[in-house]
């Protein structure tokens, strides 16, 4: 539909696995070198893994067009076949004939043994290529290992591809499987593409198209892409089709990173409704009714996790006495409001309640009433961003000095001094909506905004400062090695906080040695590894 408004001559975006869009990253250009390798070299058996949709099909197909003339290949598609079909499927791909009638195995196997030889004596080489391997059950694995003995005293006379999903790699190393996995000499775990490469995987798969430049993807649109697809080809190819559909409808040759939002929601069946910023939502906010519903969940809640510190595992209890980070300092410089577009608020915030009319102990509440409000305003949030829904809520405190309170991003409370509240008998808390640059709007019993500046805010300040962290239902750690959406998401949050790293979603050395510098300059434990409590602290951190 699109393709003529862009000059195109094909969709560049089917998901088929079309051998000339295969854009040869460095780890599938690793991938066909070792198939090379492994065929050429007569290695026997060869194993190639990787998650769904990161070209593993496509890279099949390609490597059919790099053989020679005197290489057999024999390509097997569907895997749910049994130990005599898949002989049957085996010689049919060779070409071998049989004669008409029943045939058992050793019929099967008696041909394609005559056809090997055959082959062998006129110098040439034969492939049997099977995709989707992790689907084979163990007796047709079985047979496949009894193919690979057909050899002579010195050459493997069939060379053996498996190609599979993460799954055959647990397949293979069971037990019942040890002799066909000794067997396997050469193997690859393909991984989905850097950040680095998706603008040149683009551009690949426009050109081929007929692109004479145009579709154009913004540096803010490949970010969404990859941090939806985490490199998968497969979920970049269904994110950028939809999006130059809606580029198409929207008469617009640039794709921003708007477009590559509305694709998601479209492909991801999201309805497109922001019920934060109907009418009904805003009066139901304030409405004593939705209130009491608030309660009555903040009651459950409270039951299941009313403990202060984070779940189980993240609270923090080290007071920080550590210089402030370059990443504070640097999100400190863009603390600034947009003069000509003054921030809106549900209330007109009342001026610093240190006034004569106003008593400034009155902010300050109790646990309930603070928690209650924590609540409040993350129900809010979580209007805008339905992933939270799915996650674990938990309340995470931290001891923190008072510089690190800046480059808060969302809803928090501050504990007042000890001495102060132990005096009056119970804890009281300041709770804080969103920092501005010269304090911050607290919120009173009410759900009244009030500007404080920052004088008030350090005047009782007590260290303890906690939020509500939606963590996720798995403790996913990130450290070094691994490649993932997350690992992108964690660069991006730390280069916009001011450090030194570049977004490629590999968990590199650099990455490795920021997070530390992060964790040390908050008082964590300087390890690398991103588990809850670093986490907690960059949802905190960055928005």
């Amino acid at each position: 539909m699109y393709t003529s408004f862009f000059g195109l001559r094909e969709n560049p975006f089917n998901l088929t696995p079309d051998p000339r869009y295969l854009f040869l990253s460095p780890y599938h250009k690793k991938a066909l070198d070792h198939l090379l390798y492994g065929i050429n070299e007569r290695k026997g058996f060869i194993a190639i893994t990787g998650g769904v949709g990161t070209g593993k099909t496509t890279l099949c197909r390609e490597l059919l067009n790099h053989l020679d003339g005197s290489t057999k290949s024999a390509l097997i598609l569907n895997s749910f076949l049994s130990d005599v079909e898949i002989l049957e499927s085996i010689n049919h791909e060779f070409g071998i004939e049989m004669p008409p009638g029943n045939k058992s195995k050793k019929d099967h196997i008696d041909a394609l043994n005559h056809f090997l030889l055959k082959n062998f004596t006129k110098g040439g080489n034969a492939l049997l290529l099977i995709d989707e391997a992790q689907n084979l059950s163990n007796a047709v694995l079985e047979q496949i290992r009894m193919i690979s003995n057909l050899e002579t005293e010195k050459e493997k006379l069939i060379q053996i591809v498996l190609v599979g999903q993460s799954e055959l790699k647990t397949l293979l190393s069971s037990p019942s499987m040890r002799q066909l996995n000794e067997r396997i000499t050469v193997r690859y775990d393909l991984s989905p593409l850097d950040f680095k490469d998706l603008k040149a995987y683009l551009k690949h798969r426009l050109v081929v198209a007929g692109s004479q430049g145009t579709p154009e993807f913004t540096k803010g649109a490949l970010k969404k892409i990859y941090g939806h697809s985490g490199g998968n080809p497969r979920r970049i190819n269904a994110v950028c089709d939809r999006a130059l559909l809606i580029a198409y409808s929207k008469d617009e040759n640039t794709v921003s990173p708007r477009i590559v939002k509305e694709a998601i929601r479209d492909i991801s069946g999201e309805p497109d409704i922001d019920l934060f910023q109907t009418g009904w939502f805003r009066r139901t906010v304030k409405s004593p009714a939705f209130l009491m519903i608030l309660l009555i969940i903040l009651v459950g809640l409270i039951g299941w996790n009313l403990k202060e510190g984070l779940v189980a595992s993240v609270s923090n209890q080290k007071t920080i006495a550590a210089p402030a980070p370059r990443s504070i300092q640097a999100k400190s410089l863009t603390l600034k409001e947009n003069p000509g577009k003054p921030k809106k608020s549900p209330a007109n915030p009342k001026e610093n309640p240190a006034g004569p009319n106003e008593d400034p102990d009155a902010l300050y509440l109790d646990q309930k009433t603070s928690l209650a409000g924590l609540f409040n305003l993350f129900a809010r949030e979580a209007m805008k961003d339905s992933s939270n829904i799915e996650r674990n809520l938990g309340l995470v405190s931290f001891q923190l000095a008072p510089k690190y309170y800046t480059a808060f991003k969302r809803p928090f409370r501050i504990r007042q001094a000890e001495h102060i509240f132990l005096a009056k008998g119970s804890p009281r808390y300041l709770l804080i909506r969103e920092m501005t640059p010269d304090g911050a709007i607290a919120l009173d019993g009410q759900g009244n905004d009030h500007k404080v500046s920052k004088d008030f805010i350090l005047r009782d300040w007590g260290e303890n400062v906690s939020w509500l962290y939606p963590g996720k239902k798995q403790n996913i750690h990130l450290a070094r090695g691994t490649s993932s959406p997350g690992v992108f998401r964690l660069q991006e949050t730390l280069s916009e906080m001011g450090y030194s790293i570049e977004p490629t979603g590999v968990y590199n050395d650099q990455t490795f040695n920021e997070v530390k510098n992060f964790q040390r300059s908050l008082g964590l434990k300087p390890d690398g590894i991103v588990g809850p409590k670093t986490m907690a602290l960059l949802y905190q951190m960055y928005k």
